[in-house]
């Protein structure tokens, strides 16, 4: 192999490489995105499970305490 030889194979071997980081460089970008996304979600999943929480017990409460606050039916009366 001669000196020519050599440099083109160098040549070729660092174009390859350059269309190998191309790629790999969309990939990255690609996942980035997809993180991105569902990073977006989950913080839209936890403010809503906060909210949920925060105002489940008050409903809980309040649901409960309904019938109670019924006005109570006179005895030998039908509904």
């Amino acid at each position: 192999m001669g000196i020519p030889e050599k440099m083109w194979d160098a040549i070729t071997t660092v174009i390859k490489m350059n269309d190998k980081i191309e790629r790999l460089a969309g990939t990255v970008k690609m996942q980035q995105d997809k993180i991105e996304n569902l990073t977006e979600r989950m913080i839209r999943l936890e403010t809503s499970l906060e909210i949920a929480l925060a105002v489940g017990p008050s409903m809980r409460t309040r649901r409960r305490a309904s019938p109670s606050r019924a006005a109570p039916r006179a005895r030998g009366t039908t509904p």
